[in-house]
C-alpha cells in the first residue's frame, strides 16, 4: 500500500514500520524501547510471530491464568510484557499493531486507560465497517459477543502505548494453555474459549485488515514509512527492555 508523503500541517507526524513473522518479544522490547528513549510517533504492525509463544501482562500470575504443567510438558515459552492487560497465546495466525504515542499527539485525547480505548475503537470502527458487527466492548474488540481482538497500554507522564493483538486465526489446541481468568469481563458470561473468542478471517481478508489499518491511522496521522534497520539510529540505546522470559524454574514453582 502506498503511503502518501504529503506533508499535512493539521496532522502530527507518525513513523510506521511493517514486520512480518518477527519475535513478539523482539517486539516489545522495541516497542518498550520506542515509548521510553523517543519523541516521536509510532505505528508497529507486525504480520504474525513465528512460534506460538503465551504472553501475560506484567502483573500476570502463571499459576492463575495458565495450565502450567501442559505449558512446561509442550515447552511453550511465556512472556511478561512490560504493559497491564490479560494473558493471550499468539503464533503465525495473530497480527500485532501498535500504537506509541506522545500525550498532545491526539488532540483532545486525554492520557488515561479508558479515553485511549475510545479513541482506538473509534479508530477501528473505520476499519472493519462492513465486515461484521464491530464493537468496543469493555476492554475488547469483538464481533457480535466474540471476541477477536486483545488490548494492553502503558501510560507514562508523556506517552502512552496501545497495542493490540488480534485473532486472525487460532490453533484451538492452544487455547488449552489457558486457564479462564478470574477476572473476565462481564459480557464473557463463564464462556470456554472456544465459545468467547472468534477467528478475524471469517469476516475479512487478512491483508484488507492491515491495508485498512493504515488508512485508518491516515486519517489521524501524516505516515512515514520506516524500515526495521533504520529505528537504531533513531533510538537511544541506553535502554534495558523489562519484558521477558519467565524461565523454566519460575513455571515450575508456579505449577505447585
Amino acid at each position: 500500500m502506498t503511503i502518501s508523503q504529503t506533508r499535512n500541517i493539521k496532522l502530527p507526524l507518525m513513523n510506521l514500520v511493517r514486520m512480518k513473522g518477527s519475535s513478539i518479544l523482539q517486539q516489545l522490547h522495541l516497542e518498550e524501547q520506542l515509548l521510553r528513549t523517543s519523541a516521536e510517533n509510532w505505528c508497529i504492525i507486525n504480520d504474525g510471530t513465528n512460534d506460538p509463544t503465551i504472553v501475560m501482562g506484567i502483573s500476570g500470575k502463571a499459576s492463575e491464568l495458565l495450565e502450567v504443567n501442559c505449558v512446561l510438558r509442550d515447552h511453550i515459552p511465556v512472556i511478561r510484557r512490560f504493559s497491564g492487560g490479560g494473558t493471550v497465546i499468539v503464533d503465525c495466525g495473530t497480527v500485532f499493531v501498535t500504537f506509541i504515542c506522545n500525550k498532545d499527539a491526539v488532540t483532545g485525547l486525554q492520557p488515561y486507560p479508558q479515553p485511549i480505548m475510545a479513541w482506538s475503537g473509534i479508530l477501528y470502527d473505520k476499519v472493519f465497517q462492513g465486515a461484521g458487527n464491530f464493537r468496543l466492548r469493555e476492554n475488547d474488540y469483538v464481533f457480535g459477543d466474540r471476541k477477536f481482538g486483545g488490548n494492553a497500554q502503558s501510560i507514562t507522564k508523556n506517552r502512552w502505548v496501545h497495542h493490540t493483538s488480534f485473532l486472525w486465526d487460532y490453533e484451538a489446541r492452544n487455547m488449552t494453555y489457558l486457564k479462564v481468568p478470574a477476572r473476565a469481563p462481564k459480557y464473557r458470561l463463564d464462556r470456554d474459549h472456544s465459545e468467547f473468542i472468534c477467528r478475524m478471517k471469517d469476516y475479512m481478508p487478512r491483508s484488507a485488515f492491515i491495508d485498512g489499518t493504515i488508512k485508518a491511522a491516515g486519517s489521524h496521522f501524516s505516515l512515514r514509512s520506516i524500515h526495521l534497520e533504520e529505528i537504531e539510529s533513531l533510538a537511544s540505546t541506553k535502554f534495558t527492555p523489562s519484558s521477558r522470559l519467565l524461565t523454566r524454574q519460575e513455571l515450575e514453582v508456579a505449577a505447585y
